[in-house]
């Protein structure tokens, strides 16, 4: 199955475990809870996939490689007690605490979470010393006596043979008290969180276009050379940081990340090319509808290749737009509903401006804090959260240097501010939206309803971002286009979730 197949398992595994019954106790009881087993070739996104269930179920997440322990760390160290059998006394050996499952209490204490995931990478690469007690491990849920918190689920991950030459072959005994899911690379799947992730638009179109280069491990006679999903998505965070210092990008960087020579020199090449295609082309004139009649030539002239290109820089150019569409009025919205309590503060209390905004953004901060240490957070939310208490300082930090001390005085301030930022978010949004319509318009007038078309739309959709403007704000022409295009059976679903949300009131910002 592929990684988003395998998330939806153990996330329903994950749910199933902590399932209580009337009495409250766990439905499965922890010695009969199967610990998940995920296999999978490096890179793919094994670990990832624990973080994103642990944040969506609002659960703790204790993460450890295993090959960096030896069985003192796991096991915990060896001490003498002495114990009194009969009349004697006796010297016997015990073990402090696990390292590993001290680990899980520290997390409990820290959070305040009392169910959560042990996950356990590279189960199968363990020390021969330790390897004997991973059975023990598996079937009762404890290191040497020491037992894993109830509510905390076991999940682990490991390498195929293939991948890893210190993988050790699990038997049939310790298989049978797994749940074991195996996992492959799939593209498709992987490019949907690429977009989610802004994974570099060059990237996800040349992968587009070369399907095969997404991952590979062959053996060749200078040795391994391979490519991976986290070897695509490292490179990316550092094409965007060398192209923000204006350092060359290259095959020698591209191959610090992409080692696999000769994927490595054909991104490079097209790398090139996709920032040539995107001067040549002059994507903001397409945008803003005034593109010439030569770039509608060169563009019906051009090979499918470049074409495709052409689609892609398209999509991202009017994607950076959308991105801060979705980010700005998740923003708005989370800020006009503090300045709405606020507001009905304003009717209770009497104190000054400054200290009542003072404590909010205590409280808020404090929220924000809790959740975070908690890993209960996606980055998106916590941009969000963090633009807030911003902003709540700086209306602080402008009311003290005006002088404003009354509380109605200082949020009527407030409210023509806050006024003005809807505003901008409105005139962006309708700046979008144009820019949405005139790309499509250009693809239908050079193009027709073609494969450029079919590709725009279903990048369009697949992309988390756009998929979630259009949802908000709509898109004559993407709707028109995906009838006719019929992509993807999931779109029908999508589409009368896209009409049911349109006819919505519009979202009301007045305080």
């Amino acid at each position: 199955m592929n990684i988003k197949e395998a998330k939806e398992e153990i996330q329903r595994a994950i749910t199933s475990y902590l399932e209580k019954d009337e009495f409250g106790d766990y439905v499965i009881s922890r010695v009969r809870q199967r610990p998940v087993l995920l296999i999978g070739d490096p890179g793919i996104g094994k670990t990832a996939i624990m973080e994103q269930i642990s944040q969506e179920l609002g659960i703790g997440l204790v993460s450890y490689s295993m090959t960096h322990h030896t069985r003192q760390s796991a096991i915990g160290l060896p001490k003498i007690e002495t114990k009194t059998y009969g009349d004697l006394e006796y010297s016997v050996s015990e073990y402090t605490m696990s390292e590993i499952i001290a680990s899980v209490y520290d997390e409990m204490e820290a959070t305040g979470l009392e169910e959560g995931i042990l996950f356990l990478d590279e189960i199968n690469c363990v020390s021969e010393t330790l390897a004997p007690a991973m059975l023990q491990f598996l079937q009762f849920k404890t290191f040497g006596k020491h037992e894993v918190p109830e509510g905390w689920v076991i999940a682990t991950a490991g390498n195929p043979p293939e991948a890893n030459k210190s993988v050790r072959e699990f038997d049939i005994v310790t298989l049978d008290r797994v749940k074991k899911i195996v996992v492959e690379p799939d593209f498709e799947v992987w490019k949907e969180y690429a977009y989610k992730n802004n994974v570099h638009p060059a990237i996800i179109t040349y992968l587009e276009i070369k399907k095969k280069d997404f991952y590979a491990i062959e053996t060749t006679v200078d040795g391994i050379e391979f490519v991976t999903a986290r070897g695509w998505e490292d490179l990316s965070t550092m094409i965007k940081l060398y192209e923000k210092q204006e350092y060359p990008v290259d095959e020698r960087l591209i191959g610090q990340y992409v080692q696999h020579a000769k994927v490595a020199k054909e991104f490079a090449i097209y790398y090139d090319l996709y920032n040539k295609y995107k001067s040549d082309y002059q994507i903001p004139s397409i945008l803003e509808g005034t593109y010439s009649q030569d770039i509608a030539d060169r563009a019906k002239a051009a090979k499918f290749d470049e074409r495709l290109t052409l689609v892609g820089l398209l999509i991202e150019a009017v994607g950076d737009d959308i991105k801060k569409a979705i980010s700005t009025e998740d923003y708005i919205t989370e800020l006009h509903k503090l300045l709405s309590e606020l507001k009905g503060l304003t009717e209770m209390v009497k104190a000054p401006v400054d200290a009542v905004l003072g404590k909010y953004i205590l409280q808020r901060s404090t929220v924000y804090h809790e959740k975070k240490r908690a890993n209960a957070l996606s980055k998106e939310r916590e941009i969000v959260l963090r633009k807030v208490i911003i902003t709540l300082e700086d209306y602080r930090r402008a009311l003290h240097e005006q002088g404003i001390e009354d509380l109605q005085e200082g949020f009527e301030w407030i409210r023509a501010e806050f006024a003005g930022r809807v505003a901008e978010m409105k005139e962006h949004i309708e700046m979008t939206q144009a820019e949405l319509d005139n790309m499509f318009t250009f693809i239908e007038d050079v193009f027709g309803s073609e494969q450029e078309m079919l590709v725009a739309v279903t990048e369009m959709t697949v992309n988390y971002h756009s998929a979630k403007f259009i949802s908000r704000y709509g898109c004559d022409k993407y709707f028109k286009h995906n009838r006719e295009l019929l992509v993807y059976e999931r779109q029908q679903e999508l589409l009368s979730e896209i009409m049911l949300l349109n006819q919505r009131e519009e979202l009301d910002l007045s305080i």
